[in-house]
């Protein structure tokens, strides 16, 4: 029986803050509110998150809605997290999916600690000086999710600028464990860009997961603002060569930051052109007044379009959408996963008998 259920809590604000959901008349609401009845061409303002003529704060529009938490599932996962002691970017990041994904007993664990030593201004993962890697945190891991009887995960973490190899020996030990609790279940490692040093992505690599994904966030032109310590270029870097050494590769951006079309379909063009197999596209949300403020609010058709445009362009697979997220709806990617491995060991074999024919 869960410790605490829906009826603990004496109003909206206080069950969502108890969860760490974010309470969308508060805490999420932007400097600005949606403008739902604009244009829909970025250029223009579509969804303009600016204060109204009286100068008070908008809702957010009606796209914007998350599930309450109100199944016995979803507290038996929370329950079980602390038990562990593990961390998730669901709660650290505070989004707004945690309802509707635990409920489903899919969460992703957020390893190597809870501080961060970056300070994205997008972010609400708290930033600090972290303690060293806890060396039992891979087994706990394991043990959450070989209890889980899931066909797909993702395992994010902080980025850990202060370890000389950024993590990549406690994300290696995190999947070898993994993989052995879970043989059946396809990994995905959502990974900081350990500064560009590509040995790093080597060592991850090697304990085999079967999608490497990094996010690009925003744009070039935003880059530099949204993502403080990154940058594009060692971003590309990193996902180029997951690609090379045969990695399913995955990236993502927040939407609503102040890009435009153009610079959203170059970013589409440039990744696809880096082999980027696939790619989420969701709404970013302020976290609270201290993050980057929501330039406007991007309607759902908009996130249609430009789904339609990259799977046309070839993209195998696309999530676009408000309340997409890096890992949302990932838990449904296994057969995806699956195909995209038996097509690459198909083409593998048929090079390799190839060039055995050749000599």
């Amino acid at each position: 029986m869960p410790t605490d259920t829906p009826s603990t809590f004496k109003s909206r604000t206080d069950r969502r803050a108890a969860v760490h959901l974010p309470v969308f008349s508060e805490t999420l609401s932007s400097p600005g509110g949606p403008g739902v009845d604009g244009p829909d061409s970025p250029d223009q303002g579509a969804g303009d998150a600016r204060p109204d003529s009286t100068g008070r704060k908008r809702r957010h529009p009606p796209w914007i809605k998350a599930r309450f938490p109100n199944k016995p599932t979803f507290f038996e996962v929370r329950n079980r997290v602390r038990e562990l002691a593990l961390h998730t970017v669901c709660e650290s990041a505070s989004c707004p999916n945690i309802g509707e994904c635990w409920t489903r007993r899919a969460l992703t664990i957020m390893i190597l600690g809870d501080i961060c030593t970056r300070s994205c201004r997008f972010c609400d993962v708290a930033t600090g000086r972290p303690q060293p890697p806890d060396p039992d945190e891979p087994r706990r891991v394991a043990e959450m999710l070989a209890g889980l009887d899931l066909e797909h995960t993702v395992i994010t973490c902080v980025d850990r600028d202060d370890l000389a190899d950024g993590g990549a020996a406690h994300w290696a030990e995190t999947i070898r464990r993994v993989k052995t609790a879970c043989p059946n279940m396809t990994l995905e490692v959502l990974t900081g860009d350990f500064k560009g040093q590509t040995e790093h992505v080597d060592t991850v690599l090697e304990a085999k997961p079967d999608v490497f994904a990094h996010n690009l966030e925003t744009v070039p032109r935003l880059s530099r603002q949204v993502r403080v310590q990154a940058s594009y270029p060692r971003s590309y870097r990193i996902l180029e060569h997951a690609k090379r050494r045969g990695a399913i590769t995955k990236t993502g951006l927040m939407l609503g930051l102040g890009e435009t079309r153009d610079e959203i379909i170059e970013v589409i063009k440039d990744t696809h052109a880096l082999g980027v197999d696939i790619m989420t596209l969701g709404q970013y949300l302020q976290p609270s007044s201290n993050h980057l403020p929501i330039a406007r609010y991007v309607p759902p058709e908009e996130f249609a379009w430009l789904r339609n445009y990259a799977l046309e362009l070839g993209f195998p697979h696309v999530e676009s959408g408000p309340l997409v997220r890096s890992s949302y709806h990932a838990d449904g990617q296994a057969d995806l996963v699956r195909a995209i491995l038996t097509r690459r060991s198909r083409e593998t074999a048929s090079r390799d008998r190839a060039a055995k024919d050749a000599t």
